[in-house]
This record gives structure tokens, sequence and C-alpha cells, in this order.
């Protein structure tokens, strides 16, 4: 069996215990069409110890590795046990690393991944990032009662009876997401291809939520998608119509973290490190969580 084989079966026997962005099912969705493949670091016996699935480009016969887009997190996975075991796991699959012969290495590492020694010895560099994060949505009225009262709780209470859940495709969201862009007068970074078939995929496995609210005239005013393991749910992408009403987006994380409350411990904004979007975020009692961006220049 080739790496992506063996490391598909590591994902179905793992489950969640490998973050959603490295489970082999949504490399196959966000990179197809593109080439990735797997890093593994195996014992004697065959067993895993670690892992690290990646993308790689090429430009004038230069290799690279980034992150997919709409990939929050990448890097590796490593098998839990000694910090001796898994700083050499890590070790053998920077060895693998070297030999792709790169000339430029990004990838965010998931939070959980908190030692990146091994990497610093062999020359990589580190950036720390935030994204945010309700660590806890199975009790909503606890999450309702962190949101700010002047702003997010009231713009909620005043959609109530205003805004309803109505029933949008992946491939109706494709079409509101490039027509919400355009109304801003710019082009959608995302394919319409590209969308559908990660909403779509995600649908299909149980995995994604695509939630749309109307007005009483049954406009869609706006829709979000988002996908999640029993972890964690990611608000990924984001659509509103030109004039709607105010806290229609406080409006849509509420309905959805409702929705998710016992089906998924934790929300994630998909934060940024800008300071307007995240004063915003930090409105919904959402905290700080910080990844490492790892790079190097080969």
């Amino acid at each position: 069996m080739d790496n992506k084989s063996l490391y598909k079966d590591l994902c179905q026997s793992e489950g969640s215990r490998i973050p959603l962005f490295q489970q082999h099912w949504w490399m196959e969705a966000v990179c197809e069409g593109k080439r990735w493949d797997v890093l593994l670091d195996r014992d004697a016996d065959g067993t895993v110890r670690a892992a690290l699935p990646y993308l790689i480009g090429r430009k004038m016969g230069l290799r690279y590795v980034i992150m997919p887009q709409l990939t929050q997190f990448g890097g590796p996975w490593l098998r839990s046990g000694s910090m001796e075991e898994e700083m050499l796991a890590a070790k053998r699959l920077i060895a693998q690393l070297k030999r792709l012969r790169l000339t430029y290495y990004q990838q965010n590492f998931a939070p959980e991944v908190t030692n990146w020694l091994p990497f610093y010895w062999a020359g990589y560099r580190q950036t720390t990032r935030y994204t945010y994060r309700l660590s806890d949505i199975s009790n909503t009225q606890e999450v309702f009662n962190r949101f700010d009262p002047s702003r997010r709780q009231r713009q909620i209470q005043k959609l109530e009876g205003k805004l309803r859940e109505v029933e949008m495709s992946a491939s109706e969201f494709a079409d509101f997401h490039i027509s919400y862009w355009a109304s801003r007068g710019r082009k959608d970074l995302l394919s319409r291809s590209f969308m559908l078939r990660v909403t779509q995929t995600a649908l299909d496995r149980g995995q994604g939520l695509l939630m749309a609210l109307a007005d009483e005239d049954g406009v869609v005013q706006g829709a979000r998608f988002v996908v999640f393991d029993d972890r964690c749910a990611y608000s990924l992408l984001s659509a509103l119509r030109p004039g709607h009403p105010n806290g229609t987006s406080a409006m849509l994380f509420w309905q959805i973290i409702c929705r998710l409350s016992g089906r998924t411990k934790a929300f994630d904004f998909e934060g940024s490190m800008d300071p307007g979007i995240e004063q915003s975020y930090r409105l919904y009692g959402a905290t700080q969580v910080p990844y490492f961006r790892i790079t190097k220049l080969l």
C-alpha cells in the first residue's frame, strides 16, 4: 500500500484524534486536481507513529509546500507518547521533508502541537498566530451569556422572529457566495467548483452544516458554512446580501452554535490577525488560541 492508502486507514482507525483539517477525506476534497501526499513514520511492526500530510506545488521547476485553501491547520500528527518518542518521530518526518528537495515550506501546525523544537533545530522558523474559540458550547445559555450584551445579544434578540432558517443547497450557496463578493466589487477568490466540492463533501459525510437565514418574504439575507467533528466546529465560509439587517451574521453564528451543541465540543471562529476581526470575535466571548506557523526557505 502507498502512503496515502495507509494514511486513509489511519484516519479511519484514529477518528477525530487526527484533527479535521489533516483528515484524508479533507485533503482529498481541498486538493482535487492538485498533488498532495503524506509522510509517515512507522515502527518496525508497521504502527504509524507520526504523519504529515502536505500539498506540494511546483512553479518554474521549484517545489514548495503550502496550506490548501480553506485549511486552517496542517503539519504533523504525532501519536501520543513520551516527549522523547514524539520528538524522535518529528525528527524522522523532518528528514523525509528534506528528501523532498523543497524550495519553500509553510504549514500552520494545529494548536495541539506545541513543541516545534525539532523543526527549530532543523533551521525552520516559527510565527505565533491566533484563532478565536468558544471552548465549550454544550450549554448554549452559558454561551449566550458570554456574548457582549449591548451588541451581540441585543442584535440577536432584535432579529428573533424576523429571520428564519431556510433550506439552501451547496450549489445555491456557492452562487450566493460569488454574488456577495461581486456586490462588493471583487471577484471571489474561491472557484465555484471548489466551494461546491468542499461543501457537498462535508455535507454528505455529515460533517458540514450550511445555515441560511431569510426574511419574512423568503429572501435569503445571509448564509454560513461550517465543518465539524466531535472535537470542534470551524466557521469557513459566509456571505451576506447587500442591505441585510444588522446582526444577521451574529444570528447565523448563534443558530449554528445551538444546532451543533451536543454534536461537537468547541466552536472555532477561524480567526484572523486583523484587529477589526479580532474585536468582532471577542464580542462573542471567544478566547485567543495560539498556533504556530512554521516556515523555511530551503
